[in-house]
């Protein structure tokens, strides 16, 4: 019995994450390259016995930005649309709110901080032994969302897809994927191995990438993260055997 799989898939490049830029709200369109990369994803990782077979999608979840959905039509749209009763769209996986540093680049954020002396330099001789410097897995963003609050509702999705699995391990129909965002889907796959998002996840997802997140022991009692995922090619019946070595 195969063990259910969650995919997460970035949304293809768009303008601002060529550039760096944080972008969450903003809805901005995939670049022509971004829509390209993505048809050629799904031409090599969807279908039958490929990475992602559709016959055994049990949902589909999706960001409401339209990078996300865009994303979702060129990798599956041959297959779903959106009023399947299989596809969700969920503002639970939109991406990290950003608040006043939407559109920024990192740098430019951490200027903006350290004008608000939010930022700064070790200065021992004023009692700042210490310096800091703004880390988004910590300090969360200023009139945006917090890492305590990207926590609360990742948990609340994944208790969710974990309770579908867990129902549904023995049916054909048992994976799940995700389309969504860079900071959104690190922290996801953070909090499903049930780490901290605040101590930073040395993870990286491009934009277009496929994840893939899992069980140990086929336990929906010990999510873990994949590190490689392996097409799973059904095997034969014995009257397929036959069957070809008639054919022979």
């Amino acid at each position: 019995m195969a063990t259910p799989r969650v995919f997460i898939a970035r949304h293809g490049e768009t303008e601002w994450s060529l550039s760096g830029q944080h972008t969450s709200y903003t809805d901005l369109p995939l670049t022509a390259r971004g829509e390209k990369r993505i048809l050629a994803t799904a031409g090599a990782l969807v279908g039958k016995d490929r990475l992602i077979d559709p016959n055994h999608i049990l949902k589909i979840y999706i960001s409401p930005r339209l990078r996300a959905r865009r994303t979702f039509h060129l990798l599956m749209g041959s297959i779903f649309d959106e009023k399947s009763d299989r596809v969700v769209i969920d503002d639970r996986i939109q991406e990290w709110n950003y608040g006043d540093y939407e559109g920024l680049k990192t740098a430019q954020i951490r200027a903006l901080r350290r004008e608000r002396g939010l930022d700064y330099d070790a200065d021992p001789a004023n009692g700042k032994p210490e310096g800091h410097v703004w880390n988004i897995w910590s300090d969360g963003c200023e009139n945006g969302e917090s890492p305590q609050q990207i926590t609360d509702r990742l948990d609340e999705m994944i208790a969710e897809i974990q309770n579908l699995q867990r129902t549904n391990q023995t049916k054909k129909r048992k994976d799940i994927l995700v389309i969504a965002h860079g900071h959104i889907l690190r922290s996801f796959a953070m909090r499903w191995a049930r780490r901290d998002i605040s101590t930073n996840p040395a993870l990286l997802l491009e934009a277009g990438g496929i994840g893939v997140l899992s069980y140990e022991h086929n336990n929906i009692d010990e999510p873990a993260i994949l590190l490689g995922g392996a097409f799973v090619v059904p095997e034969s019946t014995e009257e397929e055997d036959s069957e070809e070595e008639d054919s022979k």
